[in-house]
């Protein structure tokens, strides 16, 4: 297992986990996730979300989640895995973060200061960010985790593709992440129900050879 995404992963409630309220429970269910599953899942990245700004108050917003992230990644280090904060596409604003491109990430992981502290990068949530590819270069140290898939005009949260199949620049967005370092795991993270040509209701393991190829294919053609 590389990537574990606790049932309670935002510093402040989101539309899919509205509860607990309050900062502090937040803080203590994320901590129990990591209690209980690190045994498990050693060397595994944590993804957390910031969460929407509370009553559109994105300084507030932002203060907790820098809390929640000091209070939980010494102890995610202490039980041998890691943190990795997730920004998420802007049709998530208002709803699930806060932050949206690459360089919010990074500024929230600086004002954390805790050592160990990563960055998730989703292709699908982070393709639009102009300077993405920059963003890779310059901070490559501190994604620890990669996630693929493609995209089309969405018709729900649920409605990705696969990789290779819409206009995200995998390949060039692969050899970026070679260059800076990256030398981690690469998830093909693809949610797709309720559309009518869902990718579930086919043969999933046909469905992540496809990708495969199309991931190494992508190299191929960016080269």
């Amino acid at each position: 297992m590389c990537s574990v995404q606790p049932a309670v992963r935002t510093a402040v409630p989101s539309a899919m986990q509205p509860s607990p309220k309050g900062a502090d429970e937040r803080i203590a269910a994320y901590r129990a996730s990591l209690e209980r599953l690190a045994a498990v899942a050693p060397g595994a990245v944590f993804v957390t979300n910031t969460g929407p700004a509370p009553d559109g108050d994105m300084h507030r917003g932002l203060e907790e989640a820098v809390r929640f992230h000091r209070e939980v990644a010494p102890v995610a280090a202490d039980l041998g895995v890691r943190l990795a904060v997730e920004p998420l596409n802007p049709i998530s604003l208002n709803a699930e973060t806060m932050i949206w491109t690459f360089a919010q990430a990074v500024e929230l992981i600086e004002r954390t200061g805790v050592e160990g502290l990563g960055l998730c990068l989703d292709t699908w949530n982070l393709w639009q960010d102009p300077l993405l590819e920059e963003g890779i270069r310059s901070h490559g140290e501190l994604i620890s985790i990669l996630q693929v898939s493609d995209w089309r005009t969405p018709r729900s949260g649920m409605d990705r593709r696969s990789v290779g199949t819409g206009p995200i620049p995998t390949g060039r967005l692969l050899h970026a992440l070679a260059e800076s370092g990256y030398t981690g795991a690469c998830v093909v993270e693809i949610f797709s129900q309720g559309v009518p040509d869902s990718l579930y209701d086919g043969d999933l393991r046909a469905l992540i050879r496809q990708n495969r190829d199309a991931l190494e294919q992508a190299w191929e053609r960016a080269a």
